[in-house]
């Protein structure tokens, strides 16, 4: 029998899987002239933003569900104000991007991501240049352009505001790394939204003053609440989601869902939207792209298995090594040696909590292996 735990974990994949592609394809329908007709991506963004700024600020500061992070100024200023940017910048140009080209060739162009997080964080100097890396990114950049080319509505806009998105996102995510986690501060989705979605509102009130407010005032737009509150809501039920499926199951599983959830919402967006059309050249370019997406989240789950082999293997190995030297240093030492050994138990007490103490040669080895994992 399937037990209770798998069938809650199989439950936060499917509303994960359902909450993306309905966002998604909620917002293709709100921005799309041929349906709600509501062609002001930077104001549908603006929406999200406040509205799930404002569940965030009742969520912590009115029901206190959670505490907020002790957030200095310096923090906020070099933190969270860029990261912000770049997080306003990616989704003011991939909702654009809805005006312009058909959510499955969106879709397929999303698996440019771990190419442009690659190259962002190579450029920011948070990861090597690897050549087996490197080849899956020019393979996925290969599938991709087979893809385009198959294309049979290709908008050079649309294509343009996709991938300057996916850089963008590109670059949050590589200045959430090296900025916050470096500075030890961990953000929930609710902390997250708190200080960041504000954040961005502002942000994206630059633009949208300039080029969506002319506009609106001009077009007789039609403004239904309803419509627009239950595209916010599932744009905040998605996040929360996210945080779901991470904690009950993990980043790897999370990818693998991720991969199901474009194949489904590339057969799905042809559905919903007749026009969408999908040639053969599509697929086989896509089909490409996606061996190498998967090729690079076998090698990340590599690394990260062997990340933490080595750090399980690190301690065992100071453990021995202290026992080799203290087995061979009771066979000089003369009649005080259980004095010497209560003091050596100590000392090993001492280096276990705080490796950097150069009094031993288990400190050494303690700061060879420290310095080894940093590196």
């Amino acid at each position: 029998m399937i037990s209770k735990s798998l069938l809650l974990t199989y439950l936060y994949l499917l509303i994960y899987i359902t909450l993306s592609s309905g966002v998604i394809l909620y917002n293709k329908w709100v921005l799309s002239p041929k349906y709600f007709n509501f062609p002001f991506p930077i104001t549908l963004t603006m929406i999200h933003m406040g509205f799930s700024g404002a569940v965030a600020f009742f969520l912590i500061r009115v029901f206190k569900v959670v505490s907020p992070v002790k957030m200095t100024f310096n923090i906020y200023a070099t933190c969270v104000i860029p990261i912000s940017a770049f997080f306003a910048s990616s989704l003011w140009f991939g909702n654009t991007a809805y005006l312009h080209i058909s959510v499955a060739f969106i879709q397929m162009l999303k698996a440019l991501m771990p190419v442009a997080t690659f190259v962002v964080a190579v450029l920011c100097g948070t990861d090597k240049l690897r050549w087996d890396v490197f080849s899956n990114m020019v393979l996925v950049s290969v599938g991709v352009v087979i893809s385009s080319y198959g294309e049979i509505h290709f908008n050079v806009i649309g294509t343009v505001y996709q991938v300057t998105g996916i850089f963008a996102e590109a670059l949050r995510l590589v200045l959430t790394q090296v900025l916050l986690q470096k500075k030890g501060l961990t953000l929930n989705p609710i902390t997250s939204l708190y200080y960041i979605a504000p954040c961005s509102f502002v942000f994206l009130f630059v633009p949208w003053y300039f080029l969506e407010k002319p506009g609106m005032e001009i077009t007789q737009i039609q403004f239904n609440f309803w419509i627009f509150f239950s595209n916010a809501v599932c744009a905040l039920l998605l996040n929360f989601s996210i945080f779901l499926v991470i904690g009950r199951t993990g980043a790897v599983t999370m990818r693998v869902a991720g991969v199901l959830k474009d194949w489904i919402l590339i057969a799905l967006s042809t559905v919903v939207f007749p026009e969408s059309m999908i040639t053969g050249l599509n697929i086989i370019g896509y089909g490409i792209a996606l061996c190498g997406v998967v090729l690079y989240n076998y090698l990340k789950v590599k690394d990260v298995r062997a990340t933490q082999l080595a750090s399980e293997i690190i301690p065992e190995r100071i453990v021995k090594d202290w026992k080799i030297e203290k087995k061979s240093s009771d066979i000089y030492v003369p009649d005080g040696s259980n004095n010497d050994e209560g003091s050596g138990t100590s000392d090993f007490a001492v280096d276990e909590e705080a490796p950097l103490v150069s009094s031993s040669r288990l400190s050494h080895i303690g700061r060879t292996q420290q310095s080894n994992r940093n590196l």
